[in-house]
């Protein structure tokens, strides 16, 4: 099973290499340097994921909702910065990164423990997931991910870059509507009544947008930072909007 999950991240991680030298043969310090913290945002999210928020006293959300939409904030940049193709090659890296991590988990519970070692149980309840929960996440990321940056790198195109604000609001709007719905639907549907489950698609989505809103003067500030540092400013003129590919 190891074998086979280290095969799957490599096919992930070059998937397009050789497509991306084509287009150009190597990539800064800086752009590597995101995408570490982007993919480490991804997996403790995925962990703290099982810890419940306790907001009020009617409403509960995840943990993983103080941290995963940075996600979202460092894909903005990716692709406003970088563009759409760029953003992808890391979107498809934080998912061959969140599918070996949990392969790990579950080969981790599965050794045997002594008999002294008590901690089994709690290990299991943290570290693990079930299939269902796992295509859960891995769906919502995806559809989100790459429909926030779609939506983001067109609407470059349209305003002539003007309006960032306007941009990152309508693609995060996008974005974290289809992975909350994905995610909780999946997740849920069937364990608990229909109202609770839309109440949790609801709160969730409001509390990962009003995230991105509050912290839109900190995308403004990362971005131009990048852009400068990195003397690019990409516009998608002409690109077709495939998952995986050219």
């Amino acid at each position: 099973m190891l074998k086979y999950g280290f095969l799957f991240c490599e096919a992930v991680f070059y998937l397009q290499k050789e497509r991306n030298m084509k287009e150009e043969k190597t990539v800064s310090k800086l752009y590597m340097y995101l995408g570490i913290v982007f993919v480490t945002c991804l997996l403790l999210s995925n962990i703290i994921a099982g810890k419940m928020w306790a907001v009020t006293e009617t409403i509960t959300l995840p943990a993983a909702v103080i941290l995963f939409p940075v996600t979202y904030i460092l894909g903005d940049v990716f692709t406003e910065v970088y563009g759409f193709k760029k953003a992808r090659s890391v979107i498809w890296a934080g998912f061959g990164c969140s599918f070996f991590a949990v392969l790990i988990y579950l080969i981790t519970i599965a050794l045997p423990h002594p008999g002294f070692w008590e901690n089994q149980g709690a290990y299991e309840i943290v570290m693990g997931t079930t299939p269902r929960v796992a295509i859960a996440s891995f769906a919502g990321y995806l559809f989100g991910e790459f429909s926030n940056s779609m939506i983001l790198s067109k609407l470059k195109v349209a305003t002539k870059g003007k309006n960032l604000w306007v941009r990152t609001i309508l693609s995060t709007l996008v974005g974290e509507g289809f992975d909350s719905v994905i995610f909780i639907t999946i997740s849920f549907w069937g364990t608990m009544e229909n109202r609770t489950i839309l109440t949790m698609i609801l709160f969730q989505y409001l509390f990962k947008v009003a995230y991105e809103v509050i912290f839109t003067p900190l995308t403004y500030f990362v971005v131009g930072k990048v852009k400068k540092a990195e003397g690019i400013d990409t516009f998608d003129d002409g690109i077709k909007y495939h998952v995986v590919g050219r």
